[in-house]
């Protein structure tokens, strides 16, 4: 209680009835696989250019990275988290300017040997007198995606080579920067570590006595590719969590908005169970997992011999996009264009609605053509088909999960679940050490009331009155005085979600009855 020691008129805001909660997003993904260039830490890009600049694009047959994203970000996806992973022993390309300060490519990997440098005097710069006083100079950078081994690409820096092939994929001009004085916008550390999608400087990174000396375009060197690829690669684990790649990454409170995982077209079966087992660790994340490529008898297709769990999707078969350099048909794996299709329902309609029944933008063809007959084989085994109907286009034709648990059968049930529990966990930080009492679960019950009702309206809960359609109790029939006594504040709330229509039958018979005099 505040103190009150002198006559006066005093105003105070409390704080009463319930605390709203927001509902969190749904559609952010995260992507796991090779990639052509870039950072092994996870990095947010927000559409597929943006995905380019920092991680490149189509760079092998078996590589589907590029492919995913595009397809995703053409079915309606907005934001995804790339996670690039490289084999173990792979290293980092540098180069060492001199005063102690070497610059490396942003990732390991022998892309960075590509990398060019050139330094030389800032633009501002103009009175050669003032050169050697100026803390001030430019920095040039180019990156070709591939150059004959041995060859030396010409300077496209230098006006009369510019136009000389072969030409740079990516660059990158910094002029103006500044080497002495931190505190400057143009302090060349800080400008660097925000702008440059190609090269950083090596931590530490000492404080320069001089402005580094001038030099001719310079390759950085000593990237190697790394060992193949495991199931260790993909689950990065390090001690430090600056060091963390994968699904360990993920588990950082600063990726948390992750809501969908996938591998696309990963071949290492492991990986698979790797994703769903860090999404049921974690509660708020869905996987979706890719067939093979090449499925010898679909009849005898069965997922959940493999895997059982209600927290991942399985989509099947591969799909034909246009390949992203000659745009002739590519065989892709459909998880990037299915994640696409989750973010458009989720925005469109809400995640209460299956991702299925609409379709695939980007795609023109099938690796496997399925009908009804075959689909009844593969449907109940949580097998979700890419189906071709002629004049609807390429559509996904099943939205279940790989649990045999007929409660979590359908995705957007598993999902709706995902988002409410989030939702809740999230809005209901503010009651933790309250006092335990009667008017702080009033409050909670109110608080949770609100938000589920919202969800009612918006269709995302069964019943024509809120009584049917989820029930909150917060009160001495839900905790006992032990429960009070070692701090615990229970909750029950019971949904009913709303389930796809997924059999829809009419049954049409003749009235042959007489008309009624």
């Amino acid at each position: 209680m505040p103190e009150y020691l002198a006559p006066g008129v005093f105003i105070e805001e409390i704080e009463r009835g319930p605390h709203p909660i927001e509902g969190v997003a749904t559609s952010t993904a995260a992507f796991l696989g090779e990639t052509e260039r870039g950072p092994t830490k996870p990095r947010l890009v927000t559409s597929f250019n943006d995905y380019r600049r920092h991680f490149g694009g189509a760079f092998g047959a078996d590589k589907y990275m590029p492919y995913a994203l595009s397809g995703f970000f053409e079915n309606g996806g907005r934001r995804a988290y790339i996670c690039r992973i490289i084999g173990n022993n792979a290293a980092a390309a540098a180069l060492d300017i001199g005063g102690g300060v070497t610059i490396e490519a942003v990732g390991p990997g022998e892309w960075g040997n590509r990398i060019y440098l050139k330094l030389s005097a800032d633009s501002a710069t103009r009175d050669t007198a003032q050169e050697p006083a100026s803390k001030a100079f430019r920095l040039q950078v180019a990156y070709w995606d591939s150059l004959v081994p041995g060859s030396i690409p010409p300077d496209p820096f230098d006006p009369l080579q510019a136009r000389i092939l072969p030409r740079p994929a990516i660059v990158e001009d910094f002029d103006n920067l500044n080497w002495a004085e931190p505190e400057s916008p143009d302090y060349w550390i800080n400008r660097l570590e925000t702008a440059s999608s190609l090269i950083r400087l090596q931590a530490p990174v000492p404080t320069l006595a001089a402005r580094p000396a001038f030099a001719d375009l310079t390759p950085l060197a000593g990237g190697t590719p790394g060992d193949a690829l495991s199931v260790d690669d993909f689950k990065g684990e390090n001690l430090d969590s600056n060091l963390r790649t994968g699904l360990s990454a993920l588990d950082l409170d600063e990726y948390r908005e992750v809501a969908l995982v996938a591998a696309p077209g990963v071949p290492i079966a492991d990986v698979n169970k790797l994703m769903y087992e860090h999404c049921e660790r974690r509660k708020f994340r869905f996987a979706v997992i890719d067939s093979e490529s090449e499925v010898n008898d679909v009849g005898q297709l069965d997922p959940r011999s493999n895997w059982e769990t209600s927290y991942a999707a399985f989509y099947f078969p591969w799909v034909y996009a246009a390949d992203l350099r000659s745009g002739a048909r590519k065989q892709v794996p459909p998880s990037g264009h299915v994640l696409g299709l989750y973010a458009r329902t989720d925005n469109e309609r809400g995640v209460w609605k299956a991702p299925a029944n609409d379709v695939l933008r980007g795609v023109f063809d099938l690796k496997y053509y399925i009908d009804t007959a075959r689909q009844e084989v593969l449907n109940p085994r949580g097998v979700n088909v890419i189906r071709q109907f002629p004049g609807n286009g390429i559509r996904v034709w099943g939205a279940r999960t790989l649990s045999t648990n007929g409660l979590w059968r359908y995705v957007p049930v598993r999902r709706l679940f995902i988002f409410l529990e989030r939702s809740i966990y999230e809005g209901t930080q503010w009651v933790v050490f309250e006092p335990n009492d009667e008017r702080l679960w009033a409050r909670v019950a109110d608080t949770l009331r609100l938000f589920l009702r919202t969800q009612w309206r918006a269709g995302a809960l069964m019943g024509a009155t809120e009584d049917q359609a989820f029930t909150i109790a917060c009160d001495r029939s839900t905790m006992t005085q032990d429960d009070i006594l070692n701090g615990r504040l229970i909750c029950e709330i019971g949904i009913a979600p709303v389930r796809p229509a997924e059999f829809v039958v009419f049954r049409i018979f003749q009235n042959t009855a007489e008309a009624q005099r």
